[in-house]
């Protein structure tokens, strides 16, 4: 049989799970479903279910609410780990089959996708064939458990209903540009940064070219930043004209250096833009009293560290402005693109909202330039139903990065890697786990061939990129860093048993490169 990611458990299959006569087939589904295969239940059939499970307790069935109750006991008691799949219009709309039921079960199974089965114990769907299989064959399946790098669909699991009803309900009123999801949005990114003001963009790379239109930046005007970090942070820069100087990374943090800014200010400086890399906050305070001395402005670049604290503040409320991306691989992540921008300012903040619409300060009146930034209110949506678990999630994540330190421990002392160093005052969203190695390629090529997914944040430098390349520049840990990182599979599921598996794949896989102790206990944040 073909690969099976979606099992759905028709109410025949439904009543045999929860029957007293099951055989090994709850175990079954119960592996299976461990293993990563999804087990669903249809919603249209579920008066069905209700029925044929309350039958087995002997109910009352002439009370439909009884029947329910009995229903959901057994379900609860006795199935897997399940969701509910929506009957959408779709499902009913191109019935042509005697048995409405069934169609739109197969309907609904094909959105699903090609690796989809319904397990059931009706004869008569198991003599269709097709996406219908019986018991025999579900006990037949063989699943290979495999490490995600990031897992939205877990994440999804836990958020089925709220996103489900978020986005419906910008279905039902249509305000799909700026509608009242945006504002309450806006309100609860507020609560959470500690910012004055909160402007909800449509990426976190429109939230860097807004914010820095906002501060007036243009041709001629020099931003420094950090030259380790996604192109988006130059990029934003140079398209407005303005020269991005870069300041090397300190080689602990990979955040900028903060002991070399001054040196970089000129007359020609506009504007500071630390990024927040990895979900560790950069030196604010040390960055803005360097502002205020020379009297520039202050625009963090906080893509990957929203809801990480920094001393007693949040990123995104640490300086004049901040912006994050709501990217859907970020810690708090839309389902494509978004992003936010962040003030304490009055003014600039209206600046933002005008920039963000064509610079309009009211319906057909342009005040200033601006751009079409503006916000999906489904985006919106979607972000406010993942907001409900998002400090519960970076918890977790914090969780995953210590037990990922108490396993690299043994190989980091023996100086084979470096791990993360976050700095005592500050706390990381771990955006990603960043780890440094020799011999990179092989490494990553081995844990690939082992099925553990890597990922290279960044392997280049920006000032070597060819759309910015500036050849006057030289950045050593940078350079050092871009040739050493590699992150691992951070998310807030993962699991004892699968962050086990990653770090022994990783130590395989450094002793098989042939790479030598090469890390001091200093990069290893005994400092």
């Amino acid at each position: 049989m073909d690969t099976v990611r979606n099992l759905i458990l028709d109410a025949s299959a439904v009543a045999r799970v929860c029957g007293p006569d099951i055989g090994d087939l709850r175990t079954t589904l119960f592996n299976l479903s461990t293993a990563g295969i999804e087990v669903w239940l249809y919603t249209a059939e579920y008066p069905e279910i209700v029925r044929q499970v309350s039958a087995l307790m002997r109910g009352d069935s002439s009370c439909f609410d009884e029947m329910q109750s009995q229903a959901q006991e057994l379900l609860k008691s006795n199935m897997p780990p399940f969701q509910w799949l929506s009957t959408l219009s779709g499902d009913l709309e191109k019935i042509d089959h005697t048995d409405l039921l069934t169609q739109a079960l197969m309907t609904a199974a094909a959105r699903l996708g090609s690796h989809t089965r319904v397990v059931t114990t009706d004869l008569k769907r198991v003599k269709r064939g097709g996406l219908f299989i019986d018991e025999e064959a579900v006990r037949s399946l063989k699943v290979e458990r495999k490490v995600n790098f990031i897992d939205l669909a877990t994440q999804q699991k836990c958020l089925r209903s709220s996103l489900e009803e978020n986005i419906h309900r910008v279905l039902h009123h249509g305000s799909y540009v700026m509608g009242p999801e945006i504002t309450e949005l806006e309100h609860r990114l507020m609560q959470m940064s500690g910012a004055a003001h909160s402007v909800g963009v449509a990426s976190g790379t429109d939230a860097l070219l807004i914010a820095l239109m906002a501060s007036d930046v243009g041709p001629g005007d020099e931003v420094i930043t950090s030259p380790f970090t996604f192109f988006a942070t130059a990029e934003t820069i140079a398209l407005l004209g303005a020269v991005p100087i870069y300041v090397d990374v300190d080689p602990f943090t990979f955040n900028i250096d903060v002991n070399r800014i001054e040196s970089a200010i000129t007359a020609r400086t506009k504007a500071i833009m630390p990024v927040s890399l990895y979900g560790q906050c950069a030196e604010m305070d040390e960055i803005n009293v360097l502002a205020n001395k020379h009297s520039l402005i202050v625009i963090e670049d906080a893509a990957q560290s929203f809801g990480a604290t920094y001393k007693e503040g949040r990123s995104c409320a640490l300086s004049h402005l901040a912006c994050t991306s709501f990217f859907p691989a970020k810690p708090l992540g839309a389902y494509g693109d978004a992003g936010a921008c962040f003030s304490q300012d009055d003014e600039l903040a209206k600046k933002l909202r005008q920039i963000r619409d064509h610079g309009q300060d009211g319906r057909y009146h342009h005040v200033r330039l601006g751009i079409n930034g503006r916000l999906d209110t489904i985006q919106a949506a979607v972000l406010l139903a993942k907001l409900d678990i998002f400090e519960g999630e970076v918890v977790s994540r914090q969780r995953a990065a210590a037990r990922y330190e108490t396993l690299l421990a043994d190989k980091a002392q023996e100086g084979l890697l470096a791990i993360p160093v976050v700095l005592s005052h500050n706390t990381s969203t771990w955006a990603q786990y960043t780890v440094r190695v020799k011999n990179r390629p092989t490494v990553q090529q081995l844990m690939s061939e082992a099925g553990i997914p890597t990922a290279v944040h960044y392997p280049t430098s920006l000032y070597r990129q060819p759309a910015l390349e500036q050849s006057t520049v030289e950045c050593e840990q940078s350079d050092r860093a871009a040739n050493e990182v590699l992150s691992l599979p951070m998310h807030p599921y993962l699991t004892d048993e699968i962050q086990q598996q990653i770090a022994e794949c990783l130590f395989e896989a450094i002793d098989a490169s042939g790479a030598c102790p090469s890390f001091s206990p200093k990069e290893n944040g005994v400092l």
